[in-house]
């Protein structure tokens, strides 16, 4: 993980010594083998330097060759036609779109150097992400074992055995524990890699551990709960895979050539200009073993995921061998056709109900990011708006991936699989969580079309924190950010780098954290006092398909952190039918922004005080009591109902039930200084609902909570008897549901789950179907937050952040003996001096002079994330 960062106030003398050394470095990072910004050698502080224009890309209608030597990434393009998955955005182009989308970002441009870093300390390490060499060293170990089989992805097949992940594998908790409390060594560090074995008689999806890294020696397969194995059509697609499928469109289209250019200007097949492009559906089919997908075509301009032209085709992909792929439905305007044949044939008989579409640039393109309009108000919006800066330098304390500040300390990592990840949580020395991280992001919709009605994205499954695209200084991080490089090897031959992925800051919360004005109710006062609202912010983004996720937990100097998510990004849009009313809004003139509900998932693995933690719910009851003091006279009063959840059935608090307001973890040996068990709070801010009826089938592949008879993954909504012959509540998913940590039990979903939620290979109902005891145990709170999103005309171009967050605070409750914060010496404290109030005492503990906030470097970007 490398770092990179902009200062506002640096020393010119310095930055002349540094020039030399950050030309050198920055050749470095381009040299075959080169670590980037993420190498070993930390940079030290500078002025941005002008990065050396590199050579080496050549733009051709072939293609890209990839900078440095690096290994080239599949495309898409065929020179026919444009196409798109899911994950990678692409540019509009005439040949070969996809590699010029990796092209035209390649610019010499100002780049950002890092911050002075030392190597993490041996704690965070043990979480670090795998550096490239590792990665690169993962890959070639298992390449070289004839027994696997394993080749580079080619050809037009997908009858091959290739690696498609490679990532950390975390210590157990165990083993991590010995080594931060007990002083033990560090765990050895593991890769987890998966493979997909396709040039076999009974292909699947098997995941390894490889070790012992930065050498690995050896590799065992891994096992889900109840040995589960993944089928081979469970696995997520690939670029390979979209390749085929583009040239499978390309085919099935070309009798719809007359139709697609007479009634929208564009066409797939055989296209260099007005492309059309594609959009594909998840799950792949209705019941397990399917791979069949609904594309929607659109036409490939700016924001193209608001442009359906009415065509979508369901395509049978199941077989490695393309040749006997299939389309076996066509939609076209509200009406069902056999074949793309029949729909011609009935376009060149005159009896098909078109749809004809307007130019999409008249009078603009209304799916661009291009200013228009004006405020009635005249106010300025052509200058800079406020600006965040630090004018005495950063509070906070980034070395490798071990992040501390005002009290808090954390390692962090962001993992290909699913993103954010955080380890060994602590506030002033004490652990208050081992881990908390993003499990999954779902969006469930409703529509008229056939794509519309069969969407249900599990974002996992698309690798959601894979698509860590690079974060703009000034837009999506303050300026004076420290920015961070990741790197993944996922669906590729080797590790890329992607710029810019992290981003750590400051943020002054614009409201105090503490204050009070203490009147003498005869127009003055007795003393003010105020702190002054900060939190720190570590940020990462997750671009899946048409939605952008911004993942945020921010750290307050009182105790708490708080975990959320914004969505933004274009909605999912379908062709507008008069029945498309029903199931959304309409937002353009063929558009319907379509209903959908947001769903996301964190794991959070308390250790309060200690591993021994219990869970109890509280909130009020009113009570009618004889008023004590006025005989005859009745009062009613609140008073704390508390309810310890037992085991882990109870512990699981469904939607559709009003949640309790106050849920606490406790360590019941535990007490401060006035008795009370020591205890954090999660406090949700989410208006989260059901996505689907109770039981039914796509469910069980969230089924975040639910219980009840059933293999793993399997889920019966049948009302099951307890031993004591009371039947268990039915099936459902929950706010908030509570378990004992089991090292089988470590992600609530997988990469698998997308393609097959009939039959998940991660089933979250057996994690609490055994209702295990809650009490004094090592505890996983599993939180489920979320909103409905009705898209509307202001969704257009794109949806916008506020109103659309969802997350969940850990606030401490009677952890500590009073408020933490009080160590912070941004307080400020005013007291009259005399009865006329002409002379003040001021205390306060940070400088008078805060001194202007420096202009910042120039904007920069560069988009690009190259093999390294």
């Amino acid at each position: 993980m490398g770092m990179s960062g902009t200062f506002p106030c640096l020393s010119p003398l310095l930055s002349l010594l540094n020039l030399e050394f950050d030309r050198r470095k920055a050749i470095k990072s381009t040299a075959p083998g080169g670590e980037g910004v993420g190498g070993v050698v930390p940079l030290p502080i500078g002025t941005a330097a002008a990065e050396p224009c590199n050579p080496t890309p050549a733009l051709t209608c072939g293609g890209v060759e990839e900078p440095g030597g690096g290994e080239a990434g599949t495309g898409l393009g065929t020179g026919q036609s444009g196409t798109h998955r899911r994950l990678r955005p692409q540019v509009p182009g005439t040949m070969h779109l996809l590699r010029l989308a990796w092209a035209l970002p390649t610019l010499c441009l100002l780049v950002a150097h890092a911050d002075p870093t030392a190597a993490p300390p041996n704690g965070a390490s043990i979480f670090a992400d795998l550096t490239p060499a590792e990665l690169r060293a993962v890959r070639d170990f298992l390449r070289g074992r004839p027994e696997l089989g394993l080749s580079a992805r080619s050809g037009d097949t997908l009858a091959q055995n290739t690696l498609f992940l490679v990532e950390l594998l975390p210590p157990t908790k165990r083993a991590a524990l010995r080594h931060l409390d007990g002083g033990g060594p560090a765990p050895r560090r593991q890769a987890r890699a998966v493979i997909f074995f396709g040039a076999q008689a009974e292909p699947n999806v098997t995941e390894f551990a490889v070790g012992p890294l930065p050498r690995p020696r050896s590799y065992r397969p891994l096992r889900f709960k109840g040995g589960r194995a993944v089928p081979f059509a469970s696995r997520p697609m690939t670029m390979q895979e979209y390749d085929l499928l583009h040239h499978a469109l390309a085919a099935a289209t070309e009798p719809l050539y007359r139709l697609l250019r007479d009634t929208t200007g564009f066409w797939y097949h055989n296209c260099t200009q007005r492309c059309l492009t594609f959009s594909d559906i998840a799950p792949r089919g209705l019941a397990p073993g399917e791979r069949r997908t609904w594309l929607i075509l659109q036409r490939f301009v700016e924001g193209f995921f608001l442009h359906p032209v009415g065509l979508e085709l369901l395509l049978d992909h199941r077989d490695p061998d393309p040749r006997r792929w299939a389309v076996q439905s066509v939609w076209y305007n509200g009406q069902y056709f056999s074949s793309p044949q029949e729909l011609a044939e009935r376009y060149e008989r005159g009896t098909l109900a078109v749809a004809q579409l307007p130019d999409p640039a008249a009078p603009h393109l209304f799916s661009t990011y291009i200013p228009r309009g004006r405020f009635t108000t005249g106010t300025a919006t052509d200058v800079h708006g406020a600006k965040v800066c630090e004018p005495q330098g950063r509070r906070y304390r980034l070395r490798g991936n071990q992040l501390q500040y005002s009290g808090w300390s954390l390692a962090f990592r962001l993992r290909s699989s699913a993103g954010l990840q955080l380890f060994d949580v602590r506030f002033n020395g004490e652990r208050v969580a081992y881990e908390l991280s993003v499990q999954e992001a779902i969006a469930f919709y409703g529509g008229d079309t056939p794509a519309a009605m069969q969407t249900k994205y599990l974002d996992a499954g698309w690798g959601m924190g894979s698509v860590t695209y690079e974060l703009a200084p000034g837009i999506d991080c303050p300026e004076v950010s420290t920015f961070l490089d990741v790197h993944h090897l996922y669906d590729s031959e080797g590790p890329r780098r992607f710029r810019r992925a992290l981003c750590v800051f400051e943020l002054p919360t614009g409201v105090p954290l503490r204050r009070h004005f203490d009147s003498d109710f005869r127009g003055g006062f007795h003393f003010y006092a105020g702190l002054e609202g900060h939190a720190l912010v570590l940020r990462t983004t997750s671009t899946v398909y048409n939605y952008d996720y911004i993942w945020d937990v921010l750290l307050y100097p009182n105790g708490v952190l708080e975990a959320k998510v914004h969505a933004t990004g274009y909605i999912h849009a379908t062709f507008y039918t008069p029945r498309g009313r029903r199931y959304g809004s309409r937002v353009h003139s063929h558009v319907l922004g379509n209903v959908h509900t947001h769903l996301v998932h964190y794991k959070v693995d308390l250790d309060v005080a200690g591993t021994g933690n219990s869970f109890e719910t509280m909130d009020i009851s009113f009570e009618n009591v004889s008023n004590p003091w006025s005989p005859g006279a009745r009062v009613v009063q609140p008073w704390l109902r508390r309810q310890p959840r037992r085991t882990e059935r109870q512990a699981a608090l469904p939607l559709g039930a009003p949640l309790p307001r106050y849920l606490l973890f406790s360590n019941p040996r535990q007490r401060n200084r006035w008795g009370h068990a020591r205890a954090y709070r999660i406090q949700h801010r989410s208006h989260a609902g059901r996505v689907l009826p109770r039981g039914w089938k796509e469910e069980k592949g969230v089924a975040w909570g639910r219980w009840g008879r059933g293999g793993a993954g399997v889920q019966s909504p049948t009302r099951c008897p307890r031993a004591d012959g009371v039947p268990n509540p039915p099936p459902q998913r929950y706010h908030l549901a509570v378990t004992r940590h089991r090292e089988s039990e470590a992600s609530s979903s997988s990469l698998y789950n997308q393609n097959n939620p009939w039959e998940p290979t991660v089933g979250f109902e057996s994690f609490i179907r055994n209702d295990e005891s809650i009490e004094n145990q090592d505890l996983v709170a599993w939180v489920t937050v979320g909103f409905l999103h009705v898209p509307h005309a202001e969704d257009i171009p794109n949806t916008a952040t506020p109103g659309n967050s969802v997350g969940f605070f850990l606030r401490p409750f009677n952890f500590f003996d009073e408020d933490p914060s009080v160590a912070s010496r941004s307080t400020v404290i005013v007291r009259p001096q005399d009865p006329n109030f002409t002379r003040l005492e001021v205390q306060r503990w940070t400088p008078d002079d805060a001194r202007l906030c420096m202009t910042p470097e120039p904007f920069s970007y560069n988009g690009t994330y190259w093999p390294v």
